[in-house]
């Protein structure tokens, strides 16, 4: 059976989307516009518009559709500014980011999974994302983002991953313990006067490795 991307993309949009209070009408273009099923291994391409998260491999899976909508929205880019993500998986999300700002680096702890995103997004002709191969813990910069996104959870929300805000930048994040996590904005006060955090939703994502909680030790 051949499947119809088009449709099943558009569909998609109009029927998992936008009903998950998705309404920016860059982002909805963004979604409606990129081949989500050529960034699906090629076993799981005909889910490539199903509401399922996708298995990529080393137990790290590609948002569902309703979720990369979700927090295109909350991080409300704009097209002249720069973007950290952290996790690019199978690149997906990075290309929707690179659509929508200036610049984007991107880190995947993974190689081949960070091989494999460089060759989709090259392929997609998507030349403003940056993938690098690095641990998020152990990685550092001297550069700000207007924008953080951070696509696998944690306990609680790292201070270094603040310090690479800019001023009035904001990341988005899932953090807590499983299964009461919480998605969140994280606001970079203007004034330096410190972090805003808005709860935004209730969802679940695989922790990030590194990210997860100290195991509690029973006596």
């Amino acid at each position: 059976m051949t499947i119809d991307y088009a449709k099943a993309r558009e569909t998609m949009v109009e029927q998992q989307v936008r009903p998950w209070e998705v309404s920016e009408p860059r982002v909805l273009d963004t979604l409606a516009r990129l081949p989500r099923e050529r960034f699906v291994t090629e076993v799981h391409r005909a889910l490539a518009y199903s509401d399922l998260a996708l298995p990529l491999g080393h137990g790290e899976s590609m948002m569902k559709p309703v979720l990369e909508g979700r927090v295109l929205q909350a991080l409300s880019i704009d097209a002249g500014e720069d973007v950290l993500e952290i996790g690019a998986g199978s690149g997906y999300l990075s290309a929707c980011l690179g659509s929508l700002a200036r610049d984007v680096v991107s880190l995947e702890l993974h190689g081949d999974l960070a091989q494999a995103a460089r060759g989709r997004l090259q392929t997609q002709g998507i030349g403003n994302v940056r993938i690098d191969t690095a641990d998020v813990f152990g990685w550092d910069s001297e550069r700000r983002f207007d924008a953080i996104c951070v696509t696998g959870a944690v306990a609680t929300v790292p201070a270094r991953f603040l310090m690479w805000l800019r001023p009035g930048g904001r990341m988005f994040v899932v953090h807590g313990r499983a299964p009461a996590m919480e998605a969140a904005l994280v606001r970079h006060a203007d004034n330096a006067a410190g972090f805003q955090i808005e709860s935004l939703f209730e969802t679940e994502l695989p922790y990030l490795i590194g990210g997860a909680p100290i195991p509690k030790f029973k006596l």
